[in-house]
């Protein structure tokens, strides 16, 4: 079986961060879970006993300063984790999940272990919103996916998030620089970031985050709830196949190394095969 780690970084997010040791640990364990505290300032919580969780000084002050020099950093330890004896790292967001289709009956490392990987795996990108008059505010002691069933088949989270080679991950795990990408069948990197429009309000308010010029980022991302809200819901078996053969082959003109979907906005429903996983 392969040895698989998976890393992220937070700074003041212990909400998603619960889940993704408890769903990462479940699939991986937490002996190869790496987190890394955006600052000496925080707090590493309980939860994350067992995992490799550590404070580093506050990388950056500024959005764009402090994105880059954050996936500087993890592209670097996720190097020095290969060259330690890890076959793959998996580098994510703490709102982020890389999820096997149930129908397979594999875990993630089950799958993963099955893959020929030479630089990356991708995973086809779901980003979660909150059909607004149907679904009330998230609970967080229950699965999200019982709390939350639209998703809009999004470009921007289909990642190279699992690699087998020391590279250089762009800002937010989007890209691999200087290699393409490779989207794996049956595989899904689960977004929640945008998914409650009460948790997305008290984050526009959270001061550390508009210090850091996040403020303007957030409301763009917003609209996700306004898709799950407004967009007729698709059949996800079939769109999920349309878009993992579209982006295959598609490429926005300024970066050949992204995937692309002709800015086609499909939200689908999410299969109740699905609903006790994350």
């Amino acid at each position: 079986m392969k040895r698989i780690a998976a890393l992220t970084m937070v700074r003041n997010d212990d909400f998603y961060l619960r889940k993704w040791v408890e769903y990462y640990g479940a699939q991986l364990g937490k002996e190869n879970l790496y987190i890394y505290f955006d600052g000496t300032d925080q707090v590493i919580a309980p939860f994350c006993e067992g995992t490799h969780a550590e404070l580093v000084e506050k990388i950056g002050h500024q959005v764009v300063e402090a994105e880059k020099g954050r996936l500087r950093f993890l592209s670097d330890k996720a190097a020095a984790l290969l060259a330690g004896g890890y076959d793959l790292v998996i580098g994510v967001d703490a709102d982020e999940f890389v999820v096997v289709d149930p129908k397979l009956g594999k875990s993630l490392a089950e799958y993963l272990d099955g893959c020929r990987i030479g630089v990356s795996l991708s995973a086809l990108g779901l980003d979660f919103g909150q059909k607004l008059g149907e679904e009330g505010d998230i609970c967080e002691g229950r699965p999200f996916l019982q709390q939350r069933h639209y998703a809009q088949i999004g470009t921007r989270y289909t990642k190279p998030s699992i690699v087998a080679q020391p590279c250089v991950w762009g800002s937010g795990f989007h890209r691999i620089k200087g290699h393409n990408f490779h989207i794996g069948k049956d595989l899904y990197l689960m977004h929640f970031g945008y998914f409650d429009k009460r948790r997305l309000e008290e984050r526009f308010s959270d001061a550390d985050r508009l210090s850091q010029g996040w403020g303007k980022h957030m409301k763009k991302r917003a609209r996700t709830i306004r898709y799950a809200t407004e967009l007729p819901a698709r059949d996800f078996d079939r769109w999920t196949v349309f878009a993992r053969c579209c982006q295959s082959v598609v490429r926005p003109p300024y970066a050949w190394n992204k995937p692309a979907m002709f800015e086609l906005r499909i939200v689908v429903r999410i299969p109740e095969r699905f609903w006790n996983i994350v």
